[in-house]
């Protein structure tokens, strides 16, 4: 008998997506009669806007879109792209220079997979996102984790990154707003980083799904136009997921220097094609129409937003700094762990948020999948009432903490 794997140590090594699995439990308990409420996903709880869904019907009578169309995407979809890049955050692209990807996360993936080679090193701020370090893995990269807390409210200074920089350090994950902590990156430090990375010759992928999602006085900030010293050594990824509702739709893309988009449109080509020609066309018309929709879920957000960190830090034991962005709230509940709570002793955020689904049917994500144990993620895309139920019942039981 062979006695080797049926599975691949690269394929084994990846972790099931935390949030997702979170998610499926708490779907998995609703379904079998339990009033659970779930905190997991990322996800609005508004349905895609009307015109945008119009426009996928109309696209699926066009017997144009029944057919392969180029791998990295539809021409007139890559310039509109293009277009509104320039429009939401002045960077000037091409189309050519677009690639539309199955989804935000196969555009994390096929950067990391493009520019990667075995040996070469990520900085990834911490907390991250559950994706980033598995795209990173199967690349061949190696995560250097930067861990920040609450005390700075999640953000690295320059003198992290550059404690953390090796001479094998290639690329800097930039985040802001970000994902799981909706920290947003003030002007003057998104400058002050993207000029330190220019300064050692790094290539900066940043990430701006929430570009639109932030709140009070913070402001979206661009490191690829605020830092131009970084020319061709940045990459942007993006997608229609988060500002349009349309997480389901899968439609995201990579911006970035001809050769990186070249090779990685190659990638693409092997790996699943072209995007579905109908959800392409939906995110056409996302991205050429105006913001007043995500103005409306913003609005929306920013409300939930500022009851649910009152709510939280209402709650003994619990500290939650304030989000300026995205539609997540991170709070430390270091300070409960073992504490006795109804029978048990909770020695990890892990522990702790099975026992809160078990007790309270309530659905957090706990911490170890974003690389900072002691904290929850929360996301506040639900709707008001199961907001404020859901806090509730969280701050009852954990309010029996001894």
């Amino acid at each position: 008998m062979s006695t080797r794997s049926r599975i691949s140590a690269r394929i084994s090594a990846i972790s099931e997506s935390a949030t997702l699995a979170v998610d499926a439990k708490a779907k998995a308990m609703k379904a079998a009669g339990r009033p659970v409420i779930g905190f997991g996903a990322g996800e609005p709880d508004f349905p895609t806007p009307g015109y945008i869904v119009e426009a996928a019907i109309e696209a699926a009578r066009d017997p144009r879109f029944h057919k392969y169309t180029p791998a990295g995407g539809l021409p007139e979809l890559k310039k509109a792209i293009a277009d509104k890049t320039r429009r939401d955050s002045g960077y000037q692209a091409e189309a050519s220079q677009v690639l539309v990807t199955n989804g935000g996360k196969q555009a994390v993936y096929q950067a990391f997979a493009t520019l990667l080679d075995p040996g070469d090193e990520v900085l990834v701020v911490a907390p991250y996102w559950t994706t980033y370090p598995e795209a990173i893995k199967l690349a061949g990269g190696t995560q250097v984790s930067v861990v920040t807390d609450e005390s700075t409210g999640y953000l690295a200074s320059v003198e992290q990154l550059e404690a953390a920089r090796t001479e094998r350090t290639k690329a800097l994950l930039f985040v802001s707003p970000s994902n799981p902590t909706g920290a947003v990156h003030p002007r003057e430090e998104t400058v002050a980083i993207g000029r330190w990375a220019a300064e050692h010759g790094l290539w900066v992928v940043t990430d701006e799904i929430y570009e639109h999602l932030v709140y009070g006085g913070a402001e979206f900030t661009s490191i690829a136009t605020a830092v131009p010293e970084l020319g061709d050594r940045v990459v942007i990824l993006n997608g229609v997921a988060k500002t349009y509702a349309m997480t389901g739709w899968r439609v995201g893309w990579l911006i970035g220097p001809s050769d990186v988009v070249k090779a990685a449109t190659n990638l693409q080509s092997h790996a699943t094609s072209n995007v579905s020609n109908v959800a392409q066309m939906a995110a056409l018309a996302a991205v050429s129409g105006d913001l007043s929709a995500v103005a409306e879920m913003r609005a929306a957000f920013d409300r939930r937003r500022q009851t649910m960190v009152r709510m939280l830090n209402e709650i003994p034991g619990v500290l939650c700094p304030e989000p300026k962005g995205a539609f997540y709230a991170y709070p430390s509940v270091k300070e409960l762990l073992g504490k006795e709570l109804r029978g048990h002793r909770p020695a990890s955020s892990g522990e702790l948020a099975e026992l809160i689904l078990e007790e309270a049917e309530v659905a957090v994500v706990p911490s170890e999948a974003f690389g900072t144990p002691g904290y929850f993620r929360l996301s506040y895309a639900l709707g008001d009432d199961d907001l404020v139920e859901g806090v509730s019942r969280l701050g009852k039981l954990l309010a029996e903490a001894r």
